[in-house]
């Protein structure tokens, strides 16, 4: 890696600013055997992936995105045995979760289970838990008037290799198997936004509501809900984000007081975004006091920066033209 001088806090653009399209372009992945984990992915989503390499890296090529494999030699991080990073997942959405989670099952796939109450049992999808989200105080309203799961839909995940944890999530109507998503934990989720959008020129969802720029974006927490993979006190939902880049989401879920670390070594390293003019970027980031964590360097047969977003997440910019 290149580490260049701590920077200041960055500052937002000016509202003349203009930033040059960045598309999403992959997710990198650190792996004790990249060609086996690599393999992994035919194996729940095969309509949506394909085998490939791609700049010296294993791959996997699903719809215009790619996951790249680094070679490790000791088992990379992971919340199970380290602190939480601000990488949290990735995931597909699929035209029916709860026939690919039996699919999942009939594989031999590790499913990454959720408790469904806190004071309740282990279950593989978000429909197998009383509907909408609810709280604990929910949940006994809930089962005192004999409301039961609904069993169709929902969200789950799978443990892959190095205990990389994929979703399944129900698409929308007619929505076919696709990668759809990375998900991040951030302290202030709507503060993020404001992040992404003025440094790195997301977009955001029509269904989704973004503070103004210069507003207070801190907003106070929701209380826990199920399932979660917390038995107690349950997972905290709200405040939530969501911004875009091409049509891949990225995700965003509180993490209440802050203290998260930076996912370089654990088992999703990073995700990156391309671009076509990278020292056009650069000096527009630098102008604008991103922190920068690697400079300019070769990267296979183009070239490459890793910046600092949010809560330490590592952010790669990729020169594609």
């Amino acid at each position: 890696h290149r580490p260049v001088l701590a920077q200041a806090s960055p500052k937002m653009p000016s509202q003349g600013s203009t930033i040059a399209p960045m598309h999403f372009h992959h997710v990198h992945l650190n792996s004790m055997d990249p060609k086996a984990s690599a393999d992994y992915y035919l194996k729940p989503y095969p309509a949506t992936t394909t085998r490939t390499t791609f700049n010296g890296y294993e791959a996997v090529k699903t719809g215009n995105i790619y996951l790249l494999f680094t070679k490790v030699s000791t088992p990379p991080k992971t919340e199970l045995n380290a602190p939480q990073d601000s990488i949290w997942h990735f995931g597909w959405n699929t035209p029916d979760s709860q026939k690919y989670d039996h699919d999942f099952r009939a594989k031999g796939l590790k499913i990454a289970q959720m408790w469904d109450a806190a004071d309740g049992k282990l279950v593989d999808m978000s429909s197998d838990v009383l509907p909408g989200l609810p709280t604990q105080e929910q949940i006994l309203e809930m089962r005192a008037k004999g409301v039961e799961p609904t069993h169709k839909g929902g969200f789950g995940y799978l443990r892959g290799p190095d205990d990389a944890m994929i979703e399944n999530a129900q698409g929308g109507p007619g929505e076919p198997e696709r990668f759809n998503h990375v998900h991040m934990f951030h302290e202030h989720p709507l503060c993020a936004m404001q992040w992404y959008v003025a440094h790195l020129g997301a977009s955001v969802p029509p269904n989704v509501k973004m503070p103004p720029p210069g507003s207070d974006c801190k907003q106070g927490y929701s209380a826990p809900t199920w399932p979660s993979f917390y038995k107690f006190p349950g997972f905290v939902r709200e405040p939530s984000g969501n911004v875009r880049f091409d049509d891949i989401d990225i995700l965003i879920r509180p993490w209440p007081g802050g203290g998260l670390t930076s996912p370089r070594g654990y088992v999703v390293d990073h995700w990156a975004l391309s671009v076509a003019d990278l020292p056009a970027t650069v000096a527009r980031l630098k102008s604008e006091g991103v922190k920068f964590l690697e400079e300019i360097h070769p990267w296979g047969n183009t070239r490459a920066v890793m910046i600092e977003g949010p809560d330490r997440a590592a952010i790669e910019i990729v020169e594609i033209q």
